[in-house]
């Protein structure tokens, strides 16, 4: 067992644990069951930094073991510049949404818990397989905890929200599979990745093969116009399955077009790429005037999502290191920004029980400390400079301009919009006067969720401010990724 199978295999082993606490009277110790279960598993995820080698792109903390001997398929792991951050990033989202779901879930805490610890290490996993096939099954895999946690624990047309969530991503991975045994047969029975990015591909079979990844990654994305399962799943979803799905979930597809689309198909890739930028723009402008009339604040955020996931795939396919890294950038900053903005609106939500911005007014009032995290989140996911939020989107900008400046234009406008819902939205839940009893009954935030709010805080702040850690991991991979599409010419 090596660091990786450690970090996949740690979480879910505390899950399976978990499943077995049966009685509700086991309430408590399941909760530090499961937290203790989330930090060992980020714990994991230390020698990982402390060993990376920022030098070579090639990849490290390597794994490799016959699984399927038949079909040649095997267990193998290992991580790059690319998918390095996501490990961690993973772990220490489950922390973050073991903590906060605390008081909040009252029934079968044993399969919530585990749950989502189960769905953090097949997310791992998503990350490390290097072998398509172990790729493919902990990509669909991830479908089961949170199509459980959004049925389960989920809001009144919860089980509507998660059949659209179940079969929108099923649809798509399965052309994502025929692609998957095309290659096999390509490279004569080989599953490994790696060797997939070497094949002489026609150009026909390139372009069947990016679209055959697209429906399933830019679903997953997801990118308009496939983009409508994801305000229904998050207005239904508990607080912490929004946090987890904005987090890391939807990293899952824009990754796939890093590992998959760009280096299998990279003539298709350049041919196609018109499209991926017009459909990201679309999500970044459209989807961004979209937000601005929301009235429930979980759809607003979740339409937000959308835009600045648009700005992840937009900076992958206008191939300059700029916008590839500040791409990968986003989907970090994006992670710790959208999971304390649903975090935010959860503390709001256990209090009041709703989610309507009508419902609200002057919560700043009586709620002061929560107000002021609110705000350094709301600020953040404008993009302001100093936060997280603003390091990916300015990447992505400054590459968009030097790949075309009218593009560059289109995608700076994300930033205006950004700032008009997240501000409006601040503005009409948290400022002014106490607009009725339930706010001037709210009672701030305690310790628990305090720590919570600060450790996201730092996160969002320590990125914002001090982006090269983040960066200098990715960029030899990234320079070589590039290398690599732009050298394949069709022979």
């Amino acid at each position: 067992m090596g660091w990786l199978s450690l970090a996949i295999w740690t979480p879910i082993a505390f899950g399976v644990l978990l499943l077995a606490f049966g009685r509700e009277e086991h309430a408590r110790a399941v909760r530090w069951l499961a937290l203790i279960g989330s930090l060992v598993a980020l714990a994991v995820t230390v020698p990982l930094y402390v060993g990376f080698d920022n030098t070579t792109a090639a990849a490290q903390f390597v794994e490799k073991a016959m699984w399927i001997e038949r079909f040649n398929v095997h267990y193998h792991l290992g991580v790059d510049g690319i998918s390095f951050w996501f490990v961690p990033l993973t772990a220490f989202i489950t922390v973050i949404v073991v903590i906060a779901s605390w008081e909040s879930i009252t029934e079968r805490v044993n399969q919530y818990m585990g749950a989502f610890l189960i769905l953090s290490g097949l997310m791992i996993g998503v990350f490390s397989a290097l072998d398509g096939m172990l790729f493919y099954v902990f990509f669909e895999a991830t479908l089961i905890p949170m199509y459980l946690i959004i049925g389960i624990w989920g809001g009144p047309n919860k089980i509507y929200a998660a059949f659209k969530f179940f079969l929108y991503t099923l649809l798509g991975s399965l052309l994502m599979l025929i692609a998957l045994i095309y290659l096999y047969n390509q490279s004569g029975g080989s599953f490994d990745i790696a060797t997939w990015h070497q094949l002489p591909l026609t150009g026909t079979a390139q372009t069947l093969l990016f679209f055959a990844f697209f429906a399933a990654f830019a679903v997953k994305v997801p990118m308009w116009p496939v983009h409508t399962w994801l305000p229904d799943v998050h207005v239904e979803a508990p607080t912490g399955g929004s946090a987890v799905l904005a987090a890391i979930m939807l990293k899952l597809g824009a990754y796939g077009f890093l590992r998959f689309s760009l280096p299998i198909a990279p003539d298709a890739a350049r041919q196609w790429a018109w499209l991926m930028i017009a459909l990201s723009l679309i999500a970044v402008i459209y989807v961004g005037l979209v937000a601005m009339v929301q009235k429930d604040m979980k759809k607003l955020v979740a339409y937000s999502s959308v835009a600045h996931m648009g700005f992840v795939t937009l900076g992958f396919f206008i191939f300059n290191p700029l916008g590839v890294s500040g791409g990968l950038v986003q989907m970090i900053a994006h992670g710790f920004v959208s999971g304390a903005m649903f975090l935010s609106i959860g503390v709001l939500y256990d209090r009041v029980h709703s989610r309507e911005i009508a419902a609200y007014g002057g919560v700043v009032n009586t709620m002061p400390k929560f107000a002021a995290f609110a705000l350094l989140f709301a600020m953040a996911n404008c993009g302001l400079p100093g936060t997280a939020g603003f390091v990916g989107e300015w990447m992505v900008i400054l590459g968009a301009v030097k790949h075309n400046f009218w593009i560059g234009l289109g995608a700076a406008t994300a930033l205006i919009f950004g700032a008009a819902y997240t501000l409006w939205m601040y503005k009409r839940v948290y400022l002014g006067p106490v607009a009725n009893d339930h706010v001037r009954d709210l009672k701030d935030i305690g310790s628990r969720e305090f720590l919570v709010m600060a450790v996201l805080a730092i996160a969002v702040l320590y990125m914002g401010i001090y982006p090269r850690p983040f960066t200098d991991v990715m960029d030899v991979s990234v320079a070589q990724l590039l290398q690599h599409v732009a050298l394949s010419k069709l022979h």
